[in-house]
């Protein structure tokens, strides 16, 4: 049982944030396109272990681009943070995040681990022998960051492999720029895989508070990440993790976070815990509406900016 000034205040943020209805579901893909667009979940994990959720926060989503923070981080963790940093780039880009101008155009083509470019060029890095080694790696982490089992969606997993113009684009991209790190299909693949990993916003929160506890997941105890490699993650979810958005977000929210297409926001509050939204309702730029308004609110009431 959590806190009651948190329960409670995650109770009224989601009675207040439930009647909006603005956004769009995702179009990119049929699968997400059809989810239901009045699901709507809240959940919080302290870095005690205690929890706290309203409404759907058990219903499974696309982790989409919320995995990009793990897989960074698992890169930092082989690489050491600051190779990974020179190689693939921390700053934002001020563009949508499939953009692959920035790729082409900038001196050095280098983004940032939190749009889809980086993001492809972070999983070239990961450790392991083959691809299905290095798969079997980043599930298990994703898995360990949640504290349970997480499967791949394999009904959008197809949807992704028939429709991936835009990254196979971007991919290709980085290619030419030699920024990636080895096969370019490979990264595109591991990539994909990620990306349609099953998750609730109850796993989003847990996740969340592990980046929160130091890289220990504070309802199992184990330690996912070493805790040096949780600070360079967060300052470039703090940077970039709602596109261009993420002033905005900054502004209103006051804490790292992240979205993803298939609806979901973590959001991390170093050294109390983690949040987990839901709801697949999104903005121009790819980020849940009630997400962030519940997440703003919420950080409101309980007063966890680290700006405040």
């Amino acid at each position: 049982m959590s806190d009651p000034s948190v329960a409670q205040a995650l109770t009224a943020t989601y009675a207040e944030v439930l009647p909006v209805c603005d956004g769009a579901n995702a179009a990119v893909y049929p699968s997400l396109a059809g989810a239901d667009p009045e699901q709507f979940g809240l959940s919080v994990t302290l870095a005690d272990g205690s929890q706290a959720e309203a409404g759907d926060a058990t219903a499974e989503f696309a982790l989409m681009s919320a995995a990009k923070p793990f897989t960074f981080a698992l890169v930092c963790l082989a690489l050491g943070a600051e190779r990974a940093a020179d190689e693939l780039g921390v700053n934002a880009t001020g563009d949508a995040f499939n953009a692959v101008e920035p790729v082409r155009r900038r001196r050095d083509g280098r983004t940032n681990p939190m749009v889809n470019a980086g993001a492809i060029a972070t999983c070239s890095r990961l450790p392991g022998a083959s691809l299905e080694d290095r798969w079997e790696n980043l599930r298990a982490a994703l898995s360990a960051f949640a504290g349970r089992e997480l499967a791949v969606d394999e009904e959008l997993l197809a949807d992704v492999a028939a429709t991936n113009v835009r990254n196979r684009e971007l991919t290709e991209a980085l290619a030419v720029r030699g920024l990636l790190a080895g096969d370019p299909d490979e990264a595109l693949e591991l990539y994909s895989r990620q990306s349609c990993v099953k998750v609730s916003a109850r796993d989003l929160g847990v996740m969340a508070a592990t980046l929160a506890h130091a890289g220990r997941n504070p309802i199992t105890g184990v330690e996912v990440v070493a805790a040096e490699v949780c600070a360079p993650v967060l300052v470039v979810m703090t940077t970039s993790g709602l596109y261009e958005h993420s002033g905005d977000w900054l502004y209103h929210v006051g804490l790292p976070g992240k979205s993803g297409l298939g609806g979901g926001i973590l959001t991390v509050a170093p050294g109390r815990g983690g949040i987990g939204s839901f709801s697949p309702r999104l903005d121009q730029a790819g980020n849940s509406v009630r997400g962030r308004a519940a997440t703003a609110a919420l950080v409101r009431r309980l007063g966890w900016s680290l700006f405040g």
